[in-house]
């Protein structure tokens, strides 16, 4: 398993955490030997979020505060191909058509699978802007709602990060 998505997986929103953790090896499982999965942003604070909304060209549509990632609730995803079968994983890809593993399944297609069964809402799926490596899980909140959670004081707090209560 990837160290570094694990340690992401540990600034996720509580209630998600663990079943987070669970998908995220059950989808490393369905790809070959030579692809790993990794989850490039979890959480994610308003102030990155700004950063990555001011960068050119556009990466983001959501300033602070109007990602679901500011909540602990959203993941992204890119694979880690180890092309010269080392055991480094020295390449990363967003290819959402490549059989890497030669099962015949697109491995990021695999990964869309595993948490959109679980009810993920995968970003792919939008139909105006779509985001291929974006998952979210918002129990039935937007964004907003999820901020004035916040400015409550509607919360719990754990790793240093003010989480909405769900």
């Amino acid at each position: 398993m990837d160290h570094i998505t694990q340690e992401r997986i540990k600034l996720a929103h509580p209630k998600i955490k663990d079943e987070l953790n669970a998908l995220y090896i059950k989808a490393n499982n369905q790809l070959g030997k030579f692809v790993r999965l990794r989850f490039s942003h979890v959480y994610r604070s308003p102030k990155e979020q700004d950063i990555l909304f001011n960068k050119k060209p556009k990466v983001t549509n959501a300033r602070g505060w109007q990602s679901i990632h500011n909540y602990g609730l959203a993941f992204d995803i890119v694979l880690l191909i180890d092309k010269d079968e080392n055991g480094t994983f020295e390449t990363a890809t967003w290819d959402m058509i490549k059989d890497f593993d030669g099962d015949k399944i697109a491995d990021w297609m695999e990964v869309v699978k595993v948490f959109k069964d679980a009810g993920w809402e995968w970003g792919g799926d939008w139909k105006k802007f779509k985001d291929g490596p974006h998952f979210q899980k918002t129990f039935g909140f937007d964004w907003k709602v999820l901020k004035q959670r916040i400015d409550k004081g509607i919360t719990i707090t754990e790793n240093g990060i003010i989480y909405p209560k769900i």
